[in-house]
């Protein structure tokens, strides 16, 4: 049974998702405060988070940071752009906005667990010509073999499950640092250029590039 930890203080809301949920057949964990919400994720690990970005003392923002290896959806009532675009740059998968239609959130949580268990299930990444292979950690380029470093292995990765994204060399060095701990900020920039230019000697084409000031995204 698929887990989904609602990250939420409203009382009513929480309790509508929660029996709504249940009634999906997803089993539910509930938090009432971000503070709640990291103790309880140092315990156990949901399949998916729904997270409220106004939560009492710590605030869903710094929750966020703290979150790994776990989709996250904001539900949240604010609905500035530029909120939307710093979260989903910081980490969230997707954004729904309070008040909110049950159906398009139901749509939106099978979309994630669509898209895990694809990846899952044939452990290949492919993007244009680029296809890796999460279980040998092959990496080909129009079918010819690309020798990458540990590294570079590790960026590349992140950028293929993260097509649509920019990711923030922030959010890069934190989610390589398990696989890469030689990999700092001052050394990332060495690193995406040497992955860019070995993909690039193959075919000739640039797949990534940088986004001034954020960080990188596939082309």
């Amino acid at each position: 049974m698929r887990q989904i930890l609602v990250i939420d203080d409203d009382i009513h809301i929480g309790n509508m998702l929660e029996e709504t949920l249940m009634k999906e057949g997803y089993g539910v964990l509930r938090a009432y405060s971000g503070t709640e919400a990291l103790l309880l994720l140092e315990k156990t690990k949901p399949d998916l988070i729904l997270l409220n970005l106004m939560l009492p003392g710590l605030k869903g923002e710094e929750v966020l940071k703290g979150i790994r290896g776990i989709p996250v959806i904001v539900v949240s009532a604010k609905t500035q752009i530029d909120n939307k675009v710093a979260l989903l740059l910081g980490g969230a998968v997707d954004y729904v906005t309070k008040p909110f239609e049950m159906k398009e959130l139901l749509a939106r949580i099978a979309v994630q667990f669509r898209k895990r268990e694809a990846g899952e299930g044939d452990g290949t990444l492919v993007y244009d010509e680029i296809t890796l292979d999460l279980g040998s950690h092959l990496v080909r380029v129009g079918g010819q073999d690309v020798k990458l470093t540990r590294t570079e292995y590790g960026i590349l990765k992140l950028l293929l499950q993260n097509p649509a994204q920019v990711m923030t060399k922030s959010l890069l060095l934190d989610r390589i640092s398990e696989e890469t701990p030689d990999c700092t900020e001052s050394s990332l920039k060495m690193h995406v250029s040497n992955l860019r230019k070995k993909l690039r000697e193959v075919n000739h084409k640039d797949y990534i590039e940088a986004v001034w000031g954020i960080g990188f995204q596939l082309k």
